[in-house]
């Protein structure tokens, strides 16, 4: 089957003749007709997750999906051919730029009935994000300020509407040029990032979403209010994080050293730093279902590329200039 694919560190994504997905007795195997492109793909290209994520070469890139169920193993009992689901398959198993994947049961949901197949592959990466980040991590309650970083953007523009539905008091920083459309999402404080400092507008703060990292989570660090979180999607990773990621001895060590700077200045403070890599969750992906239903969360599709053009699509990504999610339209 046709698939796009890396076969080195660093070199474009190529396009190859892949052979078909192996479907396990709990596996599903979907047609697939949208993938999100992410800043994770990306970077798995860069090789800047090897040491964390130790993909064998040649990979077919990809970690969002939307499609339709071709057929199932002998053990799944939730799905059936024909249904239109979406997913973001285990780190372990991704490849959702190809024709058709494998996805654990698991990790699989039915599509929100009021979403287009673009708009469902959009979802699963940062809406995951967004729900792992306020509702577990953050544990966001009504009345609590959350400051959203990056707000147009993939992540941004779900957890922006997904805070606003928890009850919180939301801001965020964007260009000028995109300050009507997160307001349209729900920020109620928009900071304009070229031309404002936000550290000098905010403070008093619950929980920071960051997305951006260095200097940037430094100053988030100090907006937030003693006991204040801030919750990091760009890194850099923390101990917690490499505990349960199952990482060797040596590894740990050298994240723990990676973060130490950051969760001392935490300390200082008197709050704290979490670092998040989201992971798979068809459970979570049906609430965030019911949510699109129910008219709460808005898929943001910004530019859809064709899958021929998948390469370029992901060159797109560093180069912006659109709202939300990027998609390739695979099928149909």
């Amino acid at each position: 089957m046709r698939a796009f694919v890396i076969t080195k560190y660093k070199e474009p994504l190529r396009e190859a003749e892949v052979a078909e997905p192996t479907v396990g007795e709990r596996d599903a195997l979907v047609q697939v007709h949208a993938a999100g492109l992410n800043q994770l793909d990306e970077k798995i290209r860069l090789g800047e997750f090897k040491q964390i994520l130790p993909y064998k070469l040649q990979l077919v890139l990809g970690n969002d999906v939307a499609g339709t169920v071709l057929s199932v193993g002998e053990k799944v009992k939730g799905f059936k051919p024909g249904d239109e689901v979406y997913a973001r398959p285990n780190q372990d198993r991704i490849g959702t730029f190809a024709e058709r994947v494998a996805i654990a049961e698991e990790d699989l949901a039915l599509k929100p009935e009021s979403a287009t197949m673009e708009e469902a592959g959009s979802l699963p990466l940062v809406a995951l994000t967004a729900w792992q980040a306020l509702v577990e991590q953050g544990n966001v309650r009504p009345g609590q300020k959350v400051l959203i970083h990056a707000g147009a953007g993939g992540v941004g523009s779900i957890a922006i509407q997904l805070a606003k539905h928890l009850g919180a008091t939301v801001a965020t920083t964007a260009s000028s040029s995109n300050a009507g459309f997160v307001r349209d999402l729900g920020a109620d404080v928009v900071i304009d990032y070229r031309t404002q400092d936000f550290e000098q507008l905010l403070g008093g703060y619950d929980l920071v979403l960051d997305s951006l990292g260095g200097q940037n989570l430094q100053k988030s660090l100090r907006i937030l209010k003693p006991g204040g979180k801030a919750i990091g999607i760009a890194g850099p990773p923390d101990p917690a994080f490499a505990r349960t990621a199952g990482l060797n001895p040596l590894l740990r060590l050298v994240i723990t050293g990676l973060s130490s700077k950051i969760r001392k200045q935490a300390r200082k403070l008197g709050v704290s730093y979490e670092f998040l890599f989201m992971r798979a969750s068809g459970d979570q992906l049906r609430q965030i279902s019911a949510l699109v239903d129910a008219g709460v969360l808005r898929p943001v599709v910004g530019k859809v590329f064709t899958f021929g053009q998948a390469p370029e699509a992901l060159q797109s990504l560093a180069a912006g200039g659109f709202r939300g999610k990027a998609v390739l339209t695979v099928t149909g």
